[in-house]
């Protein structure tokens, strides 16, 4: 039997192995072998299969992988890095298993399970330059993950590389308070942000009721809201600082992992007509608590809690923060209806069946207070979030989405939620600048608003602005680091309008990315790079979906101020396979 050829591809690399691997087999060699064992077995294939690679080859102390995102490359490197770190913590330090990690990404030759070629050469190079506990990229990876990922990439120069000819770019990837050192000195920590910028942690609930769990998150998220109004404070999205629930981190690792100087976090327990919160403000630049209380209320006392936990907050960062003025009280609002309306804001924006299942929630605690500006802007959202994405029927969605908006901008001026759901379907609906006015004053009044900024993105590109449209998608990641897939869908969006077709290919590539736009974006931009069998795979993908999309007719649906950015759009689907 005749085997087949070996073939060429475009591969992202990671090497592994055990520094000071010999003198740990001199000194016990069946102990040494098999923690490694182990540690290969219960950590690193695990965290390679996690992140969609796989482990080619295996040597005495180390392993080759390969994937197809550098993106997740570097985050399997960086989450195995974590959990060998963890697992030897009890170790004596000259009887730990630290792995060197390098990665480069590069055109490979595969010959049916195995890899090679200079693109593994030079992973295996990297890996022998970097420290114990550390990993070092090419430069070529770093084109792929920068601004991508909430990691620094410390530019080490120009490298010469054993047995490699040209001279490699080198960058060492810090994610922790050990910047990707074993040793753990403080000179190897770069400094968190200066800026007053914070996270609001998941609060925990000391129960596995379901009902706890719905009443914790929403007092989190009402506060991430009350804070982001807060002049001059930069506050993390839900999204990115919920990613943290269930996971017992050191918090300056996730303080340094989300890009924020402060952290609160704390509990909530709620027993009949009482609610008790124990609440802690951190400075992670010293690992130094800065506000820390106990509060004990009447349940029909909620709001004025939050009110006084914001309060309190502000007090403490008066340093930080020495024009914030207090927040306005807010409204109270009967607490069956705040129930609902927690209840609903879960699940609005998530799936398709969430969002129709939010909507009777939401409907609900307007009939017990039709003056509940924030379930009108919700619900708002959620008939948005049907028009956009899954739109069956289109218009009904948009008018309801509008009502609801309308409405919630009526009874409360100050809510952004409903400004930006209101200013997008108006710059739909032909009222352009009306709409931009309405986002930017939804931004005005909450700047670190993450899917106020994504969408504006959106609505730059319309305007032809698509500089500016990355711009604002790629702030809308500084704000929410670990954001829903329909961020990524906008930043490829824009990235294409701006013919930065490439990055766009790896936005949009990215696991996370979602909404239709996404594959229909990422085989234009790769049929603009020419690569037009991807393209066409693409999208008959997007096909699939949506069997009875029309390029032209999409097109005249769509509010461009200019026709050629229209057409750019149009003649790159055509290009991708798409019906004209």
């Amino acid at each position: 039997m005749v085997s087949a050829a070996p073939q060429r591809k475009l591969a992202v690399i990671l090497a592994a192995d055990v520094a000071g691997y010999s003198r740990l087999m001199e000194r016990d060699e069946e102990d040494t072998h098999a923690r490694l064992q182990g540690l290969l077995r219960d950590v690193a294939r695990p965290a390679v299969e996690t992140h969609r690679g796989r482990i080619f080859k295996t040597a005495g102390d180390g392993f080759l992988a390969e994937f197809a995102s550098a993106i997740e490359a570097v985050r399997c490197a960086v989450d195995l890095q974590r959990a060998t770190a963890e697992r030897s913590k009890d170790v004596d330090q000259d009887r730990r298993l630290v792995f060197r990690m390098g990665i480069n990404l590069e055109d490979v030759l595969a010959d049916q399970e195995d890899v090679f070629g200079d693109g593994v050469n030079v992973a295996a190079r990297l890996e022998a330059l970097a420290e114990p506990g550390g990993v070092l990229i090419s430069h070529s990876v770093h084109e792929h993950v920068n601004r991508k990922l909430p990691m620094h990439f410390v530019d080490q120069g120009e490298c010469l590389l054993k047995n490699i000819a040209r001279p490699i770019r080198v960058f060492r990837v810090d994610w922790g308070p050990t910047g990707g050192r074993e040793d753990g000195e403080p000179d190897a920590v770069p400094a968190l942000p200066q800026v007053a910028s914070i996270a609001v942690l998941p609060f925990s609930t000391l129960s596995n009721d379901a009902e706890q769990e719905y009443f914790a998150e929403g007092l989190a998220e009402d506060l991430i809201t009350d804070l982001s109004k807060v002049d001059g404070l930069l506050v993390i999205a839900r999204h990115s600082s919920f990613a943290y629930r269930d996971r017992s981190m050191d918090l300056r690792i996730i303080a340094r992992e989300l890009g924020v100087r402060y952290l609160i976090e704390g509990s909530v327990r709620r027993a009949a007509a009482r609610v008790r919160i124990n609440a802690q403000l951190i400075d992670a630049s010293s690992a130094s608590c800065l506000w820390a209380e106990r509060l004990d209320r009447d349940l029909a006392d909620i709001f004025a809690l939050q009110d006084e936990v914001v309060g309190k907050v502000i007090n403490a960062l008066t340093h930080a923060l020495p024009s914030a003025k207090p927040l306005p009280k807010r409204r109270v609002t009967d607490l069956e209806a705040y129930d609902l309306f927690v209840r609903g804001r879960a699940l609005a924006t998530q799936s398709l069946r969430e969002t129709r299942a939010a909507r009777p929630l939401l409907a609900r605690a307007i009939e017990i207070d039709p003056g509940f500006a924030g379930a009108h802007a919700w619900l708002a959202m959620s008939h948005h979030f049907d028009a956009l994405y899954y739109g069956e029927p289109i218009d009904e969605h948009r008018a309801a989405a509008r009502a609801a908006a309308e409405k919630a901008v009526e009874i409360d001026p100050e809510n952004a939620d409903a400004h930006i759901v209101l200013g997008y379907l108006r710059a739909y609906e032909g009222e352009f600048e009306a709409g931009v006015a309405e986002f930017e004053r939804g931004l005005r009044l909450n700047p670190n608003h993450s899917a106020g900024w994504a969408y504006l993105a959106d609505l730059r590109v319309f305007e032809g602005r698509a500089t500016e449209a990355v711009e604002c998608a790629e702030n809308s990641f500084c704000l929410n680091p670990y954001p829903p897939g329909d961020h990524y869908s906008f930043l490829g969006w824009a990235q294409y309008a701006a013919g930065r077709y490439q990055d766009a290919v790896e936005t949009l590539r990215h696991p996370q990315a979602g909404g239709p736009g996404s594959k229909r974006n990422l085989a234009a931009a790769l049929a603009r790079l020419r690569r037009t069998a991807e393209a066409r795979k693409v999208g008959r993908e997007f096909l699939s979906e949506f069997p009875n999309f029309s390029a032209r007719q999409w097109g005249w649906t769509q509010p461009f101020r200019n026709d050629a950015d229209r057409q750019h759009f149009i003649e790159g689907y055509i290009k991708a396979g798409l019906p004209e």
